[in-house]
């Protein structure tokens, strides 16, 4: 079993529609498991207005050292997928939870102050383990042009961190999914939701790819 975190100490960087929406699409091939340790419990919410449509296994609030535990399920599931906090006072929880990783998602907004405490939370938690990570665009503006490759631009050559391939588009698909307890598993594929259904299937593929080949023949 692999263990991805979804980390970042700026709070509204989109941390818990990675982390449900992310699971949901690797559900449709493997068998997922998703851990919350946010004190603010957004995905226990979301997966409240689900109900009983979720399609993968769901964990309430957790203490971080559940995460040492996680071994012990190794049979049961393929992927864990842990949503936390973002906050600049719950260090001690954000250090359990990449010591524990197989890798970590770094979600970022195209906003220029959110870029200082993205740095900060790859250089102070991530690095230092030397875990494998990447940053992942989230709610990039279709209607802007050029805001892509700007921001590419910068991740690859200022910041010079890695980054995924695939990035998430801001859709109000998306921005009602959790009050609607919608995952891409269950909404219609239309017009109207086609954009958020490749972006999710487009990073599950490569978030496969990039912890297990050999997992990826299941797609």
């Amino acid at each position: 079993m692999k263990i991805i975190s979804v980390v970042n100490q700026k709070g509204g960087m989109g941390k818990t529609t990675i982390t449900m929406q992310l699971a949901a699409a690797l559900s449709r091939r493997y068998r997922v498991l998703v851990v919350d340790v946010d004190p603010q419990q957004s995905t226990v919410w979301w997966a409240e207005n689900a109900h009983r449509h979720l399609p993968f296994d769901f964990a309430g609030r957790q203490h971080p050292s559940v995460l040492a535990r996680l071994s012990h399920l190794d049979g049961d599931y393929d992927f864990a997928i842990v949503d936390t906090p973002g906050s600049l006072e719950d260090a001690r929880t954000l250090d359990v939870v990449v010591g524990a990783s197989d890798f970590v998602i770094v979600p970022l907004a195209p906003e220029p102050l959110a870029v200082e405490p993205t740095m900060r939370t790859i250089q102070r938690f991530i690095e230092p383990r030397g875990v494998r990570f990447a940053v992942l665009l989230n709610r990039v503006d279709p209607r802007v042009h050029g805001q892509l490759e700007a921001w590419h631009e910068l991740l690859d050559g200022t910041l010079g961190v890695p980054r995924f391939d695939a990035h998430l588009r801001q859709y109000k698909a998306q921005a009602d999914a959790p009050v609607l307890g919608n995952l891409i598993t269950t909404i219609r594929d239309n017009r109207s939701t086609q954009g958020v259904i490749w972006d999710l299937t487009m990073l599950a593929l490569e978030m496969v790819e990039q912890l297990s080949p050999r997992l990826q023949e299941a797609w």
